[in-house]
């Protein structure tokens, strides 16, 4: 009897060990899914910041195009300018 005694409490300890091993995956499971959930709101965060970031190159890549374009028509005024007062110059020698 002795030995089925023995056995029981050979099982008896296993399963304490089972119980611990299980308790203390049940932990790091509770700590990795705690990680997990603030990694994704980290990754949440960083798109939203990507997104406004994007939305700024966007809104300055217009921007320097309005910019150069502002350049451009000040140019062709200027150009134009010029133009008229060279055919005001050769109507006023016309006239004369």
């Amino acid at each position: 009897m002795a030995s089925v005694a023995d056995q029981l409490d050979k099982v008896l300890q296993k399963t304490a060990q089972v119980i611990e091993l299980c308790n203390a995956l049940q932990e790091e499971n509770d700590l990795l899914k705690l990680e997990n959930q603030s990694l994704k709101v980290a990754l949440d965060t960083a798109k939203s910041k990507n997104l406004e970031l994007d939305e700024k190159l966007r809104v300055t890549k217009l921007a320097k195009s309005i910019e150069g374009t502002s350049e451009k028509s000040l140019d062709i005024k200027q150009k134009i300018n010029d133009f008229v007062r060279e055919i005001d110059k050769s109507i006023a020698l016309l006239k004369k």
